[in-house]
């Protein structure tokens, strides 16, 4: 029997914050990252699924699906020389598996493409309304009537 290679992962919590500066590709069961590693090699691939989303065998259960749908399908779709983190939704647990594949093979092609959005470099937790880059607003003239 052939024995399958193994992927290589990401591990470190700095290898994950690195690829969540990139771009993503938000999909329905999963939001794929990508970020550029310091030198040419193969792909490597992370996972997280937050405690949001369920209690820990949920998380677990679509931690597997999303590996597995990783090995069947990034060795013909993942960019080498790049870092991917798939990010599990709940919806993974109920989608099809072959939904998931589709997924994540129109992911890796959106990333490659550039059709995708940068993520913002505006901290985590800070408010949409924050993030926009104008500065302060102008003060608004005032009216002579304005002074009854």
């Amino acid at each position: 029997m052939d024995r399958i290679e193994t992927m290589e992962r990401l591990k470190r919590r700095t290898e994950f914050l690195t690829v969540a500066g990139g771009t993503k590709a938000p999909r329905h069961g999963f939001v794929l990252q990508r970020g550029r590693t310091k030198g040419p090699g193969v792909a490597r691939f992370g996972f997280t699924v937050t405690k949001k989303t369920g209690n820990s065998p949920e998380r677990n259960r679509i931690r597997r699906r999303l590996r597995e749908v990783v090995r069947l399908a990034a060795p013909d779709h993942a960019e080498p020389g790049f870092d991917y983190v798939l990010i599990g939704r709940r919806a993974a647990l109920t989608t099809p598996f072959p939904s998931l594949i589709g997924d994540l093979i129109s992911g890796l092609d959106a990333l490659r493409s550039g059709t995708e959005r940068r993520a913002s470099s505006a901290p985590r937790g800070t408010p949409q309304s924050a993030r926009t880059t104008a500065g302060p607003s102008a003060p608004t003239p005032r009216d002579a009537s304005d002074d009854r």
